[in-house]
């Protein structure tokens, strides 16, 4: 029950509409030092962001946010700040990922394709580095051992950096969440020209003005020379046959 609602949240998570304020590409730029903190010291950044995404009020709190089968079953309700500790030393990518789930429940945030690809290529970078351990140590080969060494001390390096960008994320959507950029910018009106009461003719817009001290007339070479026809009607006019 608890996974089928899991998988229904899932599916509904690919119909939001809105973006993150800024994806895992630009985290780096738009908040470099807090994204070294989140590298070096993710567990803490993770305490601090899910207290912050519950807005201070750690009696919402439910470890994974709810969204894994141990929530609710932890003793959240006696001591949450223990339980949020836990979490987030011992599941850490799990707390990550929980707070990611709430923040786009809550603001109907959906994840770039972009975004999604650098998260499934950490994954599949990790999963591909456990394969090739399991191969070493059936096979006992030192070359397979030196790769699946390499292999995880790559997975682990863009593990941690995606994982640091992905809290700078959280960190800067709520910093939008909670005004820290200010009002938005509003254009300035084009200028507008309006008659005056005093003024017997409005100002012209789109013609040449006239001469100063000359009166507003019709332009020139109207009407037509040749108007009206100087045969009119024309012979032949109104047809034979034709009664009035």
């Amino acid at each position: 029950m608890a996974s089928q609602e899991y998988m229904d949240k899932m599916q509904l998570r690919q119909n939001y509409r809105n973006l993150w304020h800024s994806d895992l590409m630009g985290t780096i730029q738009q908040d470099t030092p807090y994204c070294c903190l989140a590298f070096w010291c993710g567990p803490c950044v993770s305490y601090m962001l899910r207290k912050r995404a519950l807005y201070n009020d750690m009696s919402r709190y439910t470890c994974c946010a709810g969204y894994m089968p141990c929530s609710g079953r932890c003793g959240e309700r006696k001591c949450p700040e223990l339980c949020l500790f836990t979490e987030v030393f011992l599941c850490f990518g799990n707390s990550v990922a929980s707070t990611r789930f709430l923040l786009q429940d809550e603001f109907n945030i959906q994840t770039t394709k972009c975004d999604n690809c650098i998260i499934g290529f950490m994954f599949c970078l990790q999963q591909i580095a456990c394969i090739f351990s399991i191969v070493a140590m059936i096979v006992g080969s030192g070359e397979i051992q030196d790769a699946a060494q390499l292999l995880n001390c790559l997975a682990d390096m863009v593990y941690c950096t995606v994982c640091a960008c992905m809290q700078t994320q959280h960190k800067i959507e709520m910093d939008k969440r909670d005004g820290k950029f200010g009002p938005q910018p509003m254009a300035i009106p084009p200028v507008q020209q309006m008659s005056r009461l005093d003024q017997a003719i409005p100002p012209a817009v789109g013609y040449p003005p006239a001469a100063y001290g000359q009166p507003y007339g019709p332009p020139q070479g109207y009407p037509p020379s040749a108007y009206p026809p100087a045969q009119y009607p024309p012979p032949g006019y109104p047809p034979s046959g034709y009664s009035r």
